[in-house]
């Protein structure tokens, strides 16, 4: 109890979540008077970030600041326009269209909300969309961030669940496709409501001619994905290759990266892996102590009370993971909630740890866009100046879809596990 209080009290103070961690494992070790358990703390932090697999988290912040600096961006969303046509809405469609494309680069839910707000809201109040759907609409576009492949979230719930890495990346592409069609069949909707204005009509022509010139951006995620579903390279190795193409197409294709920029990149990149690998180092000594203090053993006691088949435990962890998504980021969420339910999962309920793994991570990231905070949703308003309350007003549809995606996973696994079989 006594940890339990300094957590939260940390974390209301502002206190950030990796200190938070090592702070409360410090007092717990006073609490129970276990100092010998200091012995040990700075191995267990050690041990946490000794992993190879975790190499590739800032590989693939690096590519995503490489791709930003070299306008891939851009050519993306113009592929994606150029795909669409002139069709109702037509958009609201390339605006999820183009996120699903960089989401295959970036692997950040916040980080492609900030890019993609920049870059597509301003193209759709010119069209006549209202700003503030056109920025919550973004921010469900950036939900595909952390799904489809690479994806940090992955990467880290990996270590933490000592699954292969490469497994958990390929699990998210069923899943982040379902959502995009989803999405997709909402603006239809909506479209069809509140009559969306069409697209710019282009001729066949023009739209070859952004093809040719759009298409080698492409080749970034068809060799990241294609190299770890190929069997070519791990995750690492994809993530170090995606890297070389990024600059190479950012310099010599779109002919914006200049290699100046390169150190200001690099800082950048260093400095948000940091942050993160301080938190899987926090996360370790943090999952040491809760098993320590056997929390997992009392904490399935608790919930074989009320669950009594495995889909009633993923529907019961589907609403506990949204609550506490709503005020804790992501990657910290995992971080606090993988070591108390995995074991759970499945040593009682026998789930595959890959399938829990992306009803998890959907869950922790669809809390970036719930109320009370709703954190990709102030991202947004910081770049576009929409209102973050009313933006989630604005797309409740698309909130409500999602949460229908994530019951649809939760009861089927094979929409994650369809291209590991």
């Amino acid at each position: 109890m006594i940890t339990s209080l300094f957590f939260l009290v940390a974390l209301l103070v502002g206190v950030p979540i990796g200190v938070c961690l090592c702070l409360s494992g410090i007092v717990y070790i006073f609490a129970t008077g276990g100092t010998v358990l200091f012995q040990s703390f700075p191995m267990q932090m050690f041990a946490g970030v000794d992993s190879y697999g975790l190499i590739a988290i800032p590989l693939f912040i690096l590519i995503g600041e490489i791709m930003n600096s070299g306008g891939i961006t851009r050519r993306l969303v113009d592929l994606s326009m150029a795909f669409i046509g002139s069709v109702k809405g037509g958009l609201a469609y390339v605006n999820i269209l183009a996120n699903m494309l960089v989401s295959s680069i970036i692997g950040s839910a916040t980080a492609q909300v900030a890019i993609m707000s920049q870059v597509m809201v301003p193209e759709m109040e010119k069209q006549g969309y209202d700003k503030t759907f056109a920025a919550g609409l973004t921010v469900y576009g950036g939900m595909l961030g952390p799904i489809i492949p690479p994806s940090v979230m992955f990467v880290v719930f990996s270590v933490l669940a000592q699954v292969a890495v490469g497994d958990m990346l390929i699990a998210g592409i069923i899943p982040g496709v379902l959502l995009t069609l989803l999405f997709f069949a909402v603006i239809a909707l909506m479209g069809f409501i509140y009559d969306y204005p069409r697209s710019e009509r282009r001729t066949l022509a023009q739209r070859a001619r952004t093809i040719v010139l759009a298409s080698p951006t492409l080749l970034i995620p068809i060799v990241i994905v294609g190299s770890i579903l190929g069997g070519l390279a791990n995750p690492t190795e994809a993530a170090a290759v995606g890297a070389l193409s990024s600059a190479l197409v950012g310099r010599y294709v779109t002919k914006e990266f200049r290699l100046n920029a390169m150190p200001a990149i690099l800082l950048r990149s260093a400095i948000y892996s940091a942050v993160v690998l301080f938190l899987v180092a926090a996360a370790a000594v943090f999952s040491w102590l809760l098993i320590y203090g056997k929390v997992p053993q009392m904490v399935a006691a608790w919930i074989q009370t009320v669950a009594h088949d495995p889909i009633t435990f993923l529907l019961l962890t589907n609403v506990i993971l949204l609550v506490i998504g709503t005020v804790i980021d992501g990657i910290p969420g995992l971080i606090m909630t993988v070591p108390i339910l995995l074991p759970i999962a499945t040593e009682v309920y026998h789930i595959d740890p890959r399938h829990f793994g992306v009803v998890v991570v959907i869950n922790l990231v669809l809390g970036l866009m719930t109320p009370p905070v709703g954190l990709s949703f102030f991202v947004a308003s910081a770049v576009t100046g929409a209102r973050p309350g009313k933006m989630f007003l604005v797309t409740l549809p698309f909130f409500l879809i999602s949460c229908v995606a994530l019951v649809l996973l939760s009861l089927f696994p094979s929409l994650s596990l369809a291209l590991l079989e």
